[in-house]
């Protein structure tokens, strides 16, 4: 079967053209995109994987961190969806989150900030009582030619979002992880491949990894998997906001499966990786990626 837009069938390996359009401000509206993203798969059906656990999720509202808020959500967990200021978005995630029956707290601002980050937890502990997973998800990235267009401000905010926000929240987050807690972060193709147009960005998703495999290490003695996700190209509010439309209008013709991925074909890796069918898995980068690249 063909897939069309909205379509949660399997995939052939045929290109979706994604018509240019506009976005206010990243890390982008869901809502207002064309197509939209499909964030679940009507066919996944939950087992009490992650049951009465509760996760914070950054960049939750929409993208993959909503596909894995309805996963997790399916499987028993209740959310705490982190966003910057997406509000609507937000309230979508969480609508459907209270509608597959379990509770939902959504916190907006700026993870680049500690002391939001140790908001965050506060607000979650004040209100759930536990933390059971911390998925470090949000990004922000911006298309530049070349090095030179890469303005200091540029720089100090793609690492401020992308990698100190995890850091911030880590550090705020371990008082209250217990052994058994995990901790997923969000890291890319690009820190393996790299990006021509995405050089700030693709360093950040490099330390990313990096930091994964360093703080799983530290983290083992306390019973705290640690691991990370590095997803291909994914239809989400990342790429109209942040990409020429040339780059993403045609997305993933270029790929094995001709195609890039739907946020709800990542959301069972994040799954396996906060459940008990991962305890052996430590310091990890799952590529998620429709065979762009095979290397270690």
């Amino acid at each position: 079967m063909k897939p069309t837009y909205g379509s949660y069938t399997e995939c052939e390996s045929i290109p979706i053209y994604y018509p240019p359009q506009y976005q206010p401000q990243q890390p982008g509206i869901e809502s207002i995109m064309v197509p939209r993203p499909v964030s679940e798969n009507p066919a996944y059906v939950g087992s009490g994987k992650l049951r009465d656990k509760v996760a914070i999720i950054t960049g939750g509202d929409s993208g993959i961190g909503r596909a894995v808020a309805y996963a997790f959500a399916k499987e028993g967990a209740d959310l705490v969806v982190v966003y910057y200021n997406e509000h609507g978005d937000a309230q979508e995630t969480q609508a459907r989150i209270n509608q597959l029956g379990r509770r939902c707290l959504t916190i907006a601002g700026d993870i680049g900030e500690e002391t939001f980050c140790s908001h965050v937890v506060e607000q979650t502990i004040r209100t759930f009582g536990r933390i059971d997973c911390l998925i470090n998800n949000a990004a922000v990235q911006y298309y530049q030619e070349s090095i030179e267009g890469i303005t200091r401000e540029q720089l100090e905010r793609t690492f401020r979002t992308n990698i100190f926000a995890m850091f911030y929240l880590t550090k705020a987050a371990l008082p209250y992880l217990k052994p058994g807690s995990t901790i997923i972060n969000t890291s890319s193709e690009t820190a393996y491949v790299g990006f021509k147009g995405l050089i700030d960005y693709s360093a950040t998703k490099g330390a990313i990894t990096t930091f994964t495999r360093s703080l799983s290490m530290s983290m083992i003695d306390r019973g705290i998997r640690v691991n990370a996700v590095a997803p291909g190209r994914v239809w989400t509010p990342l790429q109209p906001s942040s990409l020429p439309p040339a780059l993403y209008m045609s997305a993933g013709y270029d790929h094995p499966m001709g195609r890039d991925a739907q946020p709800w074909e990542l959301a069972p890796v994040y799954v396996y990786l906060a459940s008990d069918d991962s305890t052996y898995v430590m310091g990890q980068a799952i590529h998620v990626n429709g065979g762009s690249y095979f290397g270690q």
